[in-house]
């Protein structure tokens, strides 16, 4: 009798045990799903501010969000005054008495909002365009025709339309209604000014591809004449989807999208410059090439409309070149190039032309590092290398021809500072005078003034709450705040600041960073098993540097579950000097690991909660690539993987991306793709993937679980109906992943179809 109170007691204490670990892990989803970016976003106010500059001025508005909703604030440059936009009572009483429509003071909703002179206010309510006097409020609707449709462009005097229609562009006369064809010859796949989106599909099981163009033409500044392009689509291939859920009907649909994979035939490009005057055009006499190796397509230099420039890429990005056009006769002249023996990167371009077009400024990593050079406009001779040293120059902002000066943006020229902390600078045309403008040891992100004289700047970190001030552009001095954030809801909910770290490369002496998330309810004398957040795509740098990218990633709700969460920037992501960045030329499928798991040995050694010997990993896209190719190459760390819309091999993406990385096809291709490695799988893989995406096709991951059936390997396969690229917004995908870590990395059993509800 006594074994067996004894063996009751246990049974009663076991199923004790799991109903509290049962309902543990519960409360863990459920305050998860409280961590989820759409939810977590509503615990904060004015964590970014958006200036709006007034044309041609040092003004701006913003709007902040308060208690009750949020305000317009207005700063003149002229007063240096910083107050309200207008009494928004006021306004709320003159827009309910012109449209009927009862309006809220704390929550007016303006659109296209422009500042006019004599205090004179457009904005637009309820699809109507209303002017108001704020002297007054005196408040009236414009005539609709004012608004213009997204096929037509007006150039910049008024005095000209400029619209696309069946393929073709059409001039209009504002002031007396005539309107004119200025081609006849634009045809269907063939025609002018109308951008092709990379995802626009066209429906093949009934053959509709509804035209919907959209007008994208240049003006040149006096308003005589603009350049377009003409897109051929003539020779691209398709890629297809197999829609089997349509929105009606029990037959599936089959979808096509215009889409070269590498080294296949592109959508072409080739440039026109039409005179409304004359109503003639020329033809940029540059050969048509792949739309994707437009680095810079063709702008003005100077007010009189009289030249362009244009940036051009040889396809696999190892050269560009910089054409200088004569805008009447359309003559183009080489007369810069860049080279390189791996890949110029396109992120790093940048450039900026002197009105006179005596010369222009433009970055390169020639000397080994992304710095800004000075180049004669005419002959192309490079004149002097205005920054040097172990730094990246991220962009040249804005020229300051009357004070001769030049704004950009630096990341790690101050060595104790985190290297990917974006900065702005200033120098002159010669290379001296070289000042900082923003000294906060922090993530600055920053907008000039037209003219030049002010910037606003919201800077923070991590784990410091962003900061919104206006500066002087001559010495970075604080001029206003402009806004305050607050997170107090935030942490009331227990909200974990995550812990930025620097450990070293493979290598043993290259610095690297990341980030470590905890869960709320971290306790630092457990283990907890670890979970890579990767994505090692060369173009990206994926651990977050200011407070507003950390508290809305997907690793906060995934740490909560009773993981640690890791992210680390190895040797071949961006954003450093180009012999790290080459690291990946090539080289894709090293994804990092390496240095990925050398950093979390060396964090292990001062944060003994991480266990390494649970460690599991995810990631989406390229990321996706990483998760899956973790258990193909590393099975001796990685044990447990989430990839989500993987591109498994790198033959089957867009045409652009690999060959920017890896350059043109190869036999690299094949030996670094998944479907190569299938055979090698160990530990538990789950595969997700829209059955919709027109980023990264759906057979990416049907061809991957082919081989890997094949190669009679176990692992999951989870195709979501009617869902894109973007699957982060999707309550069954986060469940599903949440789930998988859970299971097989903790070793614990989750809630039976937990229902995340937040996207529903």
């Amino acid at each position: 009798m006594k074994t067996k109170g004894l063996l009751l007691t246990f049974i009663i204490c076991f199923c004790l045990g799991l109903g509290s670990s049962a309902q543990n892990m519960l409360e863990r989803y459920q305050k998860a799903e409280q961590l989820l970016p759409k939810n977590i976003s509503k615990l904060v106010r004015n964590m970014h501010i958006i200036p709006s500059w007034v044309k041609d001025s040092d003004d701006f508005w913003y709007k902040i969000e308060t208690v009750s909703g949020y305000q317009y604030m207005y700063f003149n440059a002229d007063r240096k005054t910083l107050a309200k936009a207008f009494d928004h009572r006021k306004m709320a009483d003159a827009i309910e008495g012109l449209i009927g429509k009862k309006q809220n003071p704390d929550s007016l909703n303006l659109d296209n909002i422009k500042f006019g002179k004599g205090g004179n206010l457009t904005f637009k309510v309820d699809n109507k365009i209303l002017k108001v006097n704020l002297a007054f409020y005196d408040i009236s609707i414009i005539d609709k025709d004012e608004e213009l449709l997204k096929n037509q462009s007006r150039s910049p005097d008024g005095k000209w339309i400029v619209s696309v229609k069946a393929y073709n562009l059409y001039l209009k006369d504002v002031d007396t209604g005539n309107e004119i064809a200025l081609t006849t010859n634009g045809i269907e796949k063939y025609e002018y000014a109308t951008p092709i989106s990379w995802y626009k599909l066209k429906n093949e099981s009934d053959g509709t591809d509804e035209y919907d163009p959209v007008i994208s033409i240049n003006w040149s500044p006096d308003s005589r004449k603009f350049v377009c392009f003409r897109l051929d689509r003539r020779e691209v291939g398709n890629l297809y989807l197999y829609q089997s859920l349509p929105d009606s009907g029990m037959k599936a649909k089959i979808w096509s999208y215009e889409r070269a994979l590498p080294g296949e035939n592109p959508i072409k490009k080739e440039f026109y410059i039409f005179d409304v005057i004359s109503k003639e055009n020329v033809k940029i006499d540059i050969p048509a090439f792949a739309d994707f190796n437009s680095s810079i397509d063709p702008q003005w230099i100077g007010d009189k409309g009289r030249e362009l420039y244009l940036a051009r890429f040889e396809r696999g990005y190892k050269k560009i070149d910089v054409f200088r056009i004569d805008a009447r006769t359309g003559k183009a002249q080489t007369i810069f190039s860049d080279e390189s023996l791996t890949m110029i990167e396109y992120q790093n371009i940048s450039c900026k032309w002197l009105n006179d077009g005596s010369k222009f400024f433009w970055t390169s990593e020639r000397d080994g590092w992304n710095h800004i050079y000075a180049i004669d406009g005419k002959t192309g001779a490079v004149i002097k290398q205005l920054t040097e040293g172990e730094f990246v120059v991220h962009s040249i902002e804005k020229v300051d021809e009357k004070n001769e000066s030049i704004f950009f943006i630096v990341g790690g020229k101050e060595k104790r500072k985190d290297p990917y902390y974006r900065h702005l600078y200033s120098i002159d045309f010669n290379g001296n005078h070289f000042k900082t403008l923003t000294s906060e040891n922090a993530d600055h992100s920053i907008s000039l003034s037209p003219l030049g004289n002010y910037f606003t700047d919201s800077y923070s970190t991590i784990e410091t709450v962003p900061k919104h001030v206006l500066r002087s552009a001559s010495n970075g001095r604080v001029i206003s705040e402009l806004a305050i954030s607050d997170i107090s809801k935030l942490m009331s909910a227990g909200y974990k600041m995550p812990q930025p770290f620097k450990v070293k490369a493979r290598d043993g002496e290259t610095d690297i960073y990341g980030a470590i998330f905890y869960p709320t309810h971290f306790d630092p004398d457990k283990k907890y098993p670890v979970i890579d957040a990767t994505y090692s795509g060369p173009q990206a740098v994926r651990t977050p540097k200011s407070f507003e990218r950390a508290y809305r990633s997907t690793d906060v709700s995934l740490a909560e579950l009773g993981f640690i969460v890791v992210t680390i920037d190895g040797l071949g992501t961006a954003k450093r000097s180009k012999a790290f960045h080459d690291f990946s030329y090539e080289n894709l499928g090293d994804i990092g690991a390496e240095d990925h798991i050398s950093g979390m040995k060396q964090l292990s050694k001062d944060h003994p909660y991480m266990d390494l010997d649970r460690v599991g990993i995810y990631g989406h896209s390229a990321g996706g690539y990483d998760a899956a190719h973790a258990l193909l190459t590393h099975p001796e760390f990685y044990s447990v993987a989430v990839s989500s819309a993987g591109n498994h091999d790198h033959g089957m993406a867009k045409a652009w991306w690999p060959e920017q990385y890896m350059g043109m096809p190869g036999k690299h291709y094949q030996e670094q793709s998944n479907l190569t490695l299938a055979k090698n799988l160990q530990g538990k893989l789950l595969l997700m993937h829209g059955d919709m995406d027109n980023n990264v096709n759906p057979a990416s991951s049907q061809r991957f679980a082919a081989e890997l059936i094949k190669a009679n390997k176990d692992f999951e396969l989870v195709l979501i109906p009617n869902k894109n690229h973007g699957m982060s917004d999707h309550p069954y995908f986060i469940r599903k992943r949440w789930d998988w870590f859970v299971t097989h990395l903790l070793g614990e059993t989750p809630p039976k179809e937990f229902n995340i509800s937040t996207y529903n």
